[in-house]
């Protein structure tokens, strides 16, 4: 497969684009989604902290999960951590891929450790677009299956 140039749009629960960016489709695996993009300016993030320009983020998408996970480099090609976004499922079409962020999500640092964040914006907008009690289990669900993975250094939480 050749490479192309993808737009992610995380989106809001009411469907506006919350953040957007574009990475380079590298693998594409029956559901999965491999990409890589590269920081082209300096971020300052919540939870991560200052991103150096040229910071790394090799991103996997799942058009039939509930979480997507970033791994982040140093520009100098060091690990730096993963951060996990609980979603719905995404769409990819016309080198487009979208998702809607349910605000949870799990910070793993270099030694592993891991911290679930932003459970309450989940429970602020949960209320505030009255998520349905099938949207709140699967996403509290969702977490408990990516921390096992965490915990087991299952792709993509490998070593």
């Amino acid at each position: 497969m050749s490479s192309r140039i993808v737009t992610i749009n995380s989106r809001d629960f009411d469907g506006s684009i919350g953040k957007s960016w574009t990475c380079e489709l590298v693998e594409q695996r029956g559901r999965l989604l491999v990409l890589v993009g590269k920081f082209d300016r300096e971020v300052s993030h919540d939870h991560l902290g200052r991103i150096e320009r040229g910071t790394i983020s090799h991103e996997y998408y799942w058009l039939d999960r509930w979480y997507n996970v970033f791994r982040f480099h140093e520009p100098d090609g060091s690990f730096r951590n993963f951060y996990c976004n609980i979603n719905m499922p995404p769409t990819f079409e016309n080198g487009v891929l979208d998702y809607v962020d349910l605000d949870i999500d799990i910070l793993v640092a270099k030694d592993w450790t891991y911290s679930i964040l932003d459970k309450d914006e989940f429970e602020e907008n949960a209320a505030k677009f009255g998520f349905s009690p099938d949207l709140r289990a699967k996403a509290v669900k969702t977490v408990d299956e990516v921390i096992a993975l965490i915990e087991r250094h299952q792709f993509p939480f490998e070593r």
